[in-house]
């Protein structure tokens, strides 16, 4: 399940309806990654890059491909989830699988939606979140350590990972997340990280949802919450839940329109998105030709011959060179004939570092 988004979030927070809404998404584009197997619990959604259509009107091919992200709905949580509870052990199961953390929290009040701790709290809300994350976390640590202490009797480099892993579980025992540990780059913790996959240590995204006004204006959970999000130096965005369900189904005339009437450029959903898909790291180049223009997901400082094995494992066997113009040169030239033309095709070897918005031709032989 790797490079997915976990949404996380309390009972009626609109964990749930942010979750249509990407389910919505992902049914009105289908037809762009037919072979892929959409679990019940999975969204496979189209990334938005407006370069895609801005190629197309070049190039007008029979068919636009978007890079798509996995997002994953996890099972709702609530308080001593890291003990059992509700579906506590099958919640961190599936979150421990997922790269980034988006935890929707509510910013919103409205009596007919009663809410679980029986207030509007988006800090209370994050706190128990984030609480049964680090006590999830607590457990693995303490067991590793106990393993690693038995390890230590025999090998005497499996103490230092033990004192390592105690500074750790110190660190974890105070309240902090593990994405804090003032070690966190430190080779030990990679190792430790690896067979962990400490939820902790996640990448975190707050969705603040809140109603229509809450769009226009930053109410006080929105900015309780970005307050937060700023010392913890991690994304929010803000989201209409009901909203967001409404625009996927919206024509993109009616659904641009809508948004200049809320006094929004981009949708939250959007947001999410492009925001997340560039959390896990991932960027896009490109191909664009009378089938298709289509753009590819790559991880970031990826090869020339890395990034055509995306397409086929053979292009990386045979890989010869790679034709490369930059997005914007193709558009200002019109196409490929005219960046040919005024030299801005490049020729790039084995050791070019793809950039994001290349658009691509790869030589091949096998």
């Amino acid at each position: 399940m790797g490079l997915a988004i976990g949404l996380v979030g309390l009972p009626n927070v609109g964990k749930s309806t942010t979750f249509n809404a990407l389910t919505k998404a992902q049914n009105a584009e289908a037809a762009n990654y037919p072979f892929c197997t959409i679990e019940p619990n999975k969204a496979v959604v189209p990334v938005p890059d407006p370069r895609l259509d801005a190629l197309a009107k070049i190039v007008n091919p029979e068919r636009i491909q978007h890079s798509t992200l996995d997002f994953v709905d996890i099972a709702g949580l609530v308080k001593g989830a890291s003990k059992g509870e509700g579906l506590g052990n099958k919640f961190l199961a599936n979150i421990r699988e997922t790269e980034v953390i988006l935890q929707i929290v509510r910013c919103f009040a409205d009596e007919n939606v009663v809410h679980t701790e029986g207030s509007i709290d988006p800090l209370r809300d994050v706190e128990i979140i984030e609480t049964e994350l680090i006590l999830a976390d607590v457990e693995m640590l303490q067991n590793r350590i106990e393993r690693l202490k038995k390890q230590a009797k025999a090998d005497k480099k499996a103490q230092a990972m033990v004192d390592f892993a105690q500074t750790l579980l110190d660190h974890l025992d105070q309240g902090n997340l593990a994405r804090s540990f003032p070690e966190i780059d430190d080779d030990r913790f990679a190792e430790l990280n690896k067979d962990l996959r400490l939820l902790t240590a996640k990448e975190i995204m707050y969705g603040a949802n809140t109603d229509e006004d809450g769009l226009l204006e930053d109410n006080e959970y929105v900015q309780r919450l970005a307050a937060h999000a700023e010392e913890q130096n991690c994304e929010v965005i803000k989201l209409c839940a009901k909203i967001e369900e409404e625009l996927v189904g919206l024509e993109d005339d009616e659904r641009d329109e809508f948004l200049r009437d809320l006094g929004v450029e981009e949708s939250g959903l959007e947001q999410i998105i492009r925001k997340g898909f560039d959390k896990l790291g991932l960027m896009s180049y490109f191909t664009a030709g009378v089938k298709e223009v289509r753009a590819w997901t790559i991880r970031k400082n990826t090869t020339a011959p890395k990034a055509a094995a995306v397409i086929h494992n053979d292009f990386e066997k045979g890989f010869i060179r790679a034709e490369v113009i930059g997005y914007e040169d193709f558009v200002a030239c019109n196409g490929e004939a005219g960046a040919k033309e005024a030299g801005k095709m490049r020729l790039e070897g084995k050791e070019y570092i793809v950039q994001d918005g290349d658009v691509m031709h790869f030589r091949f032989n096998v």
